[in-house]
């Protein structure tokens, strides 16, 4: 058992890492290393390395992976998209149920109780499918809502529907089932919204009231979202998948203070049970079950990507104010994840012992259309997203915290050379002379909930917290650092670091940026005295050497754009200039162009 869980653990982080490193969807890489350490080399048996537990601890891990997703539902996206979201999880649903449920009969040749079945279970889109591709395509904020509120509210949706079907083919001939159908429907919710909605406000209101201290509150968070999938199971079995989503949802939208940090947290160890979870389910394949699949299957796999799919998104999506082109990519994308592969094993066994010989078809048939959808989705969402315009407003946008004479300026320099560049100020009046030069501002307080919200703020990919006050200037980084990364975040330099150790710590604020030691005050002087900010190419005939040699010692270097690529603001880690390389300086009035060979930008009127 120890070498299988070694194995899946660090092959499953491997495959992120590659995922990350050559922007390759995560879920195929891990679907491939499954397959590879499972049925191709026998390297692990998970049914053999954790027996019957393997059941238990995929369901527990599903129910965290759920939860972490309804913490992502905030109601603020939900006013954008909930007519169509609305349609998605309600009709959408009975509609892919009823044409995949005809597909699975009429085209798998599957017998109408497990065709059923099967249409239930492949109603599920699935989070721990949807998220790791959303990180990836860059979709527009609108459209990935639409995907993510669809996979995370369908998930616990399909289980409960499926369980109901399930409970109809074993009980059909012991009395009313369908009397039993509706209400064990009925307990399911009413379960959920006590014990879900219930345990979520009180642990939100054991929080604001300090009855939990800071480091208790992660772990407390886990072990209820435990107890309430148990507790939940008990009174009306499968319905723990949907207390404990419900459970999310309650606690992502209530506003708790250690919401960012807890949420965080639930990320990282989402990401590490996703990734044990695919390549345990992928390696649990057998070779008999493989061998089992025949071409009825296969084109019942098809139907379901290319008929009932985009036909029951179109059917719901009617007079709605969905566009033709997120109809269109909705269609298209609904990969099926860990819940749909963990509810074909879990129901399977029974049904093949209750009479059921269909059923020896479920699991190979649901992974069959696992693999389909991960490796046509997971490679065609990027491409297909530019080709329909929905991807994000540009490719990677510089944001400049605070307006000032001297951010501006440079703001102004750096869309000059065709960067995107967005100001950010709480004062209406300083963002004034931004806009007059064109360039994009944004007012309103960068560490506010509207921020969030805020479309012009999607898809930064660096941060400068350029105001008079370094404590906020480390407030805005450590605010943006988790979500694009610590090596992108920058701040001015603070001249009170080295001589007083009560400041803001390293670890704790910005990378300091910029050549020199240069404070934000002295900038601002310098450019009251006349100073500007100038552009300079490095060629193979005009190298760093001679830049250098030419600048002046005073001078200080803000930036590098590398040719094709995204600015690096200078710090004490900045790589050797590059031929093609742009280097953004900041000039003393008396450096003329033919000194220094730099091209001017325009400075402020006045």
């Amino acid at each position: 058992m120890t070498h299988a869980l070694v194995s899946i653990l660090v092959a499953g982080i491997f495959c992120q890492w590659l995922a990350w490193r050559f922007r390759l969807p995560a879920i195929v890489l891990l679907a491939a290393c499954g397959l590879l350490l499972g049925p191709i080399t026998g390297w692990i048996q998970p049914a053999e390395d954790f027996g019957d537990g393997l059941t238990a601890v995929t369901s527990l891990f599903v129910a965290i992976i759920l939860f972490e997703g309804g913490l992502n539902l905030q109601f603020h996206e939900l006013r954008e998209t909930a007519q169509v979201t609305r349609r998605l999880t309600s009709i959408g649903v009975l509609l892919a149920w009823g044409i995949g449920t005809a597909a699975a009969h009429f085209i798998g040749g599957l017998g109408w109780g497990v065709s059923a079945l099967i249409g239930a279970i492949l109603v599920v889109t699935g989070p721990t499918v949807i998220m790791p591709l959303l990180k990836h395509a860059k979709l527009n904020r609108r459209t990935a809502s639409y995907l993510k509120w669809e996979g995370i509210i369908n998930d616990p949706i399909g289980v409960l529907l499926a369980v109901l079907v399930y409970q109809y083919l074993l009980y059909s001939g012991e009395g009313p089932a369908i009397q039993s159908i509706f209400a064990s429907l009925g307990l399911a919710l009413a379960t959920s919204a006590i014990l879900g909605g219930g345990i979520a406000y009180g642990l939100g209101y054991c929080f604001r009231k300090g009855w939990i201290p800071e480091y208790l509150k992660a772990p407390s968070i886990i072990a209820c979202v435990l107890a309430v999938y148990a507790l939940s199971d008990l009174v009306q079995h499968e319905s723990g998948l949907l207390a404990t989503t419900l459970m999310g949802i309650v606690m992502g939208n209530m506003g708790l203070r250690s919401l960012d940090e807890m949420r965080r947290f639930k990320e990282y160890i989402t990401l590490i049970l996703v990734s044990f979870l695919f390549v345990v389910l992928t390696a649990s394949l057998t070779k008999a079950s493989i061998q089992s699949i025949h071409w009825e299957l296969v084109a019942m796999v098809l139907s379901f990507v290319f008929i009932v799919r985009p036909l029951a998104v179109f059917l719901a999506t009617i007079r709605t104010d969905c566009s033709w082109q997120d109809r269109v990519l909705i269609a298209w994308i609904a990969p099926r994840g860990v819940v749909a592969a963990a509810s074909a094993g879990a129901f399977a066994p029974a049904l093949i012992d209750a009479g059921f010989e269909d059923a020896q078809y479920l699991v190979p048939a649901v992974f069959m259309l696992i693999f389909a959808t991960i490796l046509a989705h997971g490679f065609s969402l990027g491409p297909l997203t530019k080709l329909l315009k929905l991807g994000s407003p540009s490719k990677g946008r510089i944001l400049i915290v605070g307006a000032s004479p001297w951010t501006i300026e440079l703001a102004s320099a750096l869309k000059k050379i065709n960067q995107e560049v967005v100001i950010a100020d709480t004062e209406w009046g300083r963002l004034q002379t931004a806009r007059q030069q064109g360039v994009d501002t944004w007012f309103g307080e960068v560490l506010s909930d509207m921020a969030d919200e805020a479309m012009v703020l999607d898809n930064i990919y660096t941060v400068l917290a350029a105001t008079g006050n370094n404590h906020y200037n480390s407030m805005v980084c450590n605010h943006f650092a988790p979500h694009i990364g610590r090596h992108r975040v920058f701040q001015p330099y603070d001249s009170g670091y080295e001589r007083n150790k009560r400041v803001v710590s390293e670890t704790r604020r910005g990378i300091t940026a910029f050549s020199g030691n240069t404070t934000f005050a002295e900038l601002w002087t310098r450019m009251i005295r006349g100073w500007t900010i100038r552009k300079t190419v490095i060629t193979e005939t005009y190298s760093e050497k001679d830049f250098l040699a030419k600048l002046p010692e005073d001078a200080v270097r803000l930036a590098i754009i590398p040719e094709n690529g995204k600015l690096e603001w200078h710090n004490q880690k900045t790589r050797k200039l590059q031929s093609g390389d742009t280097v953004i300086s900041f000039v003393p009035p008396e450096v003329r162009e033919s000194e220094v060979e730099l091209e001017p930008t325009p400075t402020l009127p006045g």
